[in-house]
């Protein structure tokens, strides 16, 4: 395999020179600053996050304040008892995207954080405490107890939310292959 040196300088020549490529790159937050990063933060990420799959970032930006909305800020304590009701109000809101299984998923992931926040004080308590030597370890806990945040997507939310995380998105699974670590993009 190259160097790290070698792939950074590909890496800038794709995206436009080295200082282009910096800019591109996210620094995650230090321990202090995760740890009070609000529960409701928490869940808006992982809602973003989700509805950003498979859909066009560019229309849930363009709908966030909506989702903001409609969602009670993503408090997590109020989403989490959304009941059919809310359900249906979700379904007619013509300021967010209606898809009702990733609705659904945002009110079960409400639990999830209200769960880790139970259980560590706060969710971002949970992020910030988990050991960086078992990154694959928090994706796999992801997976499993929060909905839809398996694969890329809990990635996402990690990264997004200022934890230290890799993200394999197709131009790193794309240098991957070209590099012969791997010989096909993950499929989970």
């Amino acid at each position: 395999m190259r160097s790290f040196d070698d792939i950074h300088s590909i890496a800038a020549d794709r995206k436009g020179g080295a200082d282009a490529l910096e800019a591109l790159l996210s620094r995650p937050l230090p321990h202090a600053q995760l740890l009070t990063t609000t529960d409701d933060r928490w869940l808006a990420a992982m809602a973003k996050a989700l509805f950003q799959a498979g859909f066009n970032w560019k229309v849930i930006e363009s709908k966030w304040k909506g989702f903001e909305t409609a969602f009670d800020g993503f408090d997590p304590q109020r989403v989490a008892f959304y009941n059919d009701d809310q359900m249906d109000r979700l379904l007619s809101d013509k300021g967010i995207v209606r898809h009702g299984a990733k609705i659904a998923a945002v009110f079960d992931n409400a639990q999830f954080v209200c769960d880790l926040a139970k259980e560590n004080g706060s969710a971002g308590a949970f992020f910030a405490n988990w050991p960086s030597e078992d990154f694959v370890g928090l994706l796999e806990f992801l997976k499993k107890h929060g909905s839809r945040l398996g694969g890329v997507t809990g990635q996402r939310v990690l990264r997004v939310m200022g934890r230290d995380a890799f993200l394999l998105s197709s131009d790193v699974t794309a240098r991957l292959i070209a590099e012969s670590v791997v010989d096909q993009p993950p499929t989970s």
